[in-house]
């Protein structure tokens, strides 16, 4: 029995800024000077010296509507009254700055479409992102620093064709190709070669993870096809029935060979293999070379581990993304992080580790080669037994492989 990985990077950050402040300063609604102003109703009294008609009368200096008057400044219209200066409309007043729509309000800097949305720099998909570098805008809802950042799904730097592309767990790695590289054709299907031992052939759950990507890929109308010698461990009639109509277009063909090592897979590329697997004879046989896959998933190392095989595994994992990228070269290459195998668990942190380094190393060099997380986020016990996953565990894996390759699909 063999163990299978899983590359979930990823990476799930989120962080969202939402700035909002409402410092109105709010003042009294009756400015300074009170309603009446400094003099009451007029120094000199309703009749002035000097007689009713005199001079200082009830129209003289100082009378009823006299400086100071219920009209004189300082008065109900005067300054600081009800419209004064810091009155009800006053600065500091409901509409003042630091008020509701002042700088700092519900819209101002650093508010809800600030730095820092959802989508961030490098996320979706893998350092640079899917989407590439600063997502969807640097300052918007999807500014820099989203939740999946750095690292995050799928593909490298040179990234992909759609912008926002979802991002669930887990790319890490860098893709050598141009912003430009689209493996798969334009029209018809987009051939996948699942490359692996056990845990692609998909022991507990008939089709493993394959016939969960297929469901995906359909739902999407996405066009797939599997590629291969092998066509062990088919689904059964429920999960063929889940597919409707597109069941008609499922191909169980794939190279997942149960107890199988990373050198023996390099044998069926380089065409050494003289094994006899699920009633197929590889001699003479290079599956790569052979089928011209647009698309190749690589998924193996569990039982390099297992079988005590550990020292020189990220060494051959190299050497066989180098003969996948030499049969192929037009090809992506995506090479998983393998899920977890806890009695190996130190191994395969150890393993995984260099996977990373693996990768970018042709990356760096042109090749079309990017990293997936397949062991973060698949649960011992719960999304597998002690090496396979289980339904659920193929589920997840299957949603790994669709972020990384979702973006050159048609």
């Amino acid at each position: 029995m063999e163990p299978r990985t899983k590359i979930l990077t990823l990476a799930t950050l989120a962080v969202v800024v939402w700035a909002g402040c409402n410092n109105s300063t709010n003042n009294q609604p009756i400015g300074s000077g009170g309603a009446s102003s400094t003099g009451g109703s007029g120094s000199g009294g309703q009749t002035s010296v000097g007689g009713s008609s005199g001079s200082g009368g009830t129209t003289s200096a100082g009378g009823s509507s006299a400086t100071g008057g219920s009209s004189s400044t300082g008065g109900n219209t005067a300054k600081g009254g009800s419209t004064s200066t810091g009155g009800n409309v006053a600065t500091g007043g409901a509409t003042s700055t630091g008020g509701t729509s002042a700088t700092g309000g519900s819209k101002a800097t650093g508010g809800a479409t600030g730095t820092g949305g959802i989508v961030g720099s490098g996320g979706g998909t893998v350092l640079g992102g899917a989407t590439g570098t600063g997502g969807t805008g640097s300052g918007g809802v999807p500014g820099s620093g989203g939740v999946p950042g750095s690292g995050g799904a799928s593909l490298a730097d040179a990234g992909s064709k759609d912008t926002g592309a979802p991002d669930v767990g887990n790319q890490v790695g860098t893709d050598g190709g141009s912003g430009t590289f689209d493996p798969c054709p334009a029209t018809g299907d987009c051939k996948v070669l699942p490359l692996g031992d056990s845990i692609t052939w998909g022991i507990n759950y008939g089709g493993g993870y394959r016939i969960k990507l297929f469901t995906h890929t359909t739902t999407d109308q996405k066009n797939i096809t599997f590629v291969g010698y092998d066509t062990g461990n088919p689904p059964d009639s429920t999960a063929l029935a889940k597919l409707g109509s597109s069941s008609s277009k499922w191909v169980g063909k794939h190279e997942g060979h149960s107890g199988w090592t990373i050198q023996q897979d390099d044998d069926l590329v380089t065409g050494k293999s003289t094994a006899n697997n699920d009633g197929v004879t590889y001699t003479g046989k290079k599956v790569v070379a052979d089928f011209m896959p647009n698309i190749v998933l690589v998924h193996l190392g569990t039982n390099d581990l297992n079988l005590g095989q550990a020292s020189g595994a990220p060494d051959r994992l190299g050497t066989l993304i180098d003969h996948i990228v030499a049969a192929a070269p037009d090809a992506l290459v995506v090479v998983a992080k393998i899920i977890p195998l806890p009695a190996q668990a130190a191994a395969v942190t150890t393993f995984n580790n260099a996977i990373p380094g693996v990768v970018k190393q042709r990356a760096d060099a042109g090749k079309h080669v990017i990293v997936v997380d397949q062991f973060t986020g698949m649960i011992a016990n719960t999304d597998m037994d002690s090496v396979h996953p289980k339904e659920s565990g193929y589920e997840k894996m299957a949603v790994v492989w669709y972020n990384a390759i979702k973006p050159y699909l048609h």
